[in-house]
């Protein structure tokens, strides 16, 4: 039997359909499938599912119950700095909040992680001055700014 399992986004303000249309803009390879509500019998609860980049996700309207927290992120691994820098702007823009080490908070309230991929490599490298010079100059980071880092690592490499 298979399972389509998704995560579960509790919005609070009406705002469900209009963030999961933004995402779906952002990342490609996304797309809204469906929406559903008070046509549903749902009283004034929204449903909208939606997958980014293959990944399902649902957004539940259902009012100030409870609210998003940073205990769930949406993690992007980016393929290069302007990459990155792209879609950091789109999420901060319009009320958005950086955070440190490559989070932020969107305009509505979904904490997310956007980093390029080269930061993987760098941090997870066997070569451990590697992985700890590169996961040292992230933590200093509110945007990950991926020639710092690779600076940061070549002064470790010059140093050993």
């Amino acid at each position: 039997m298979a399972h389509i399992i998704r995560t579960c986004l509790w919005f609070r303000d009406g705002r469900g359909p209009e963030a999961a249309e933004f995402y779906c803009n952002l990342i490609p390879g996304s797309r809204v499938e469906r929406r559903f509500g008070a046509d549903a019998g749902m009283g004034p609860f929204t449903v909208t599912d939606f997958s980014l980049g293959g990944v399902p996700y649902q957004i539940l309207d259902a009012g100030p119950h409870f609210t998003l927290t940073e205990a769930v992120s949406i993690s992007v691994e980016t393929e290069d700095q302007a990459e990155t820098d792209w879609l950091w702007a789109a999420l901060t823009a319009d009320g958005g909040a950086e955070s440190v080490c490559g989070w932020l908070k969107d305009r509505y309230g979904v904490s997310w992680q956007v980093f390029p991929r080269r930061l993987t490599e760098l941090t997870l490298s066997d070569d451990k001055a590697v992985s700890a010079a590169a996961t040292a100059a992230m933590m200093k980071q509110t945007k990950i700014d991926i020639a710092e880092i690779e600076a940061a690592v070549a002064a470790a490499r010059a140093a050993a």
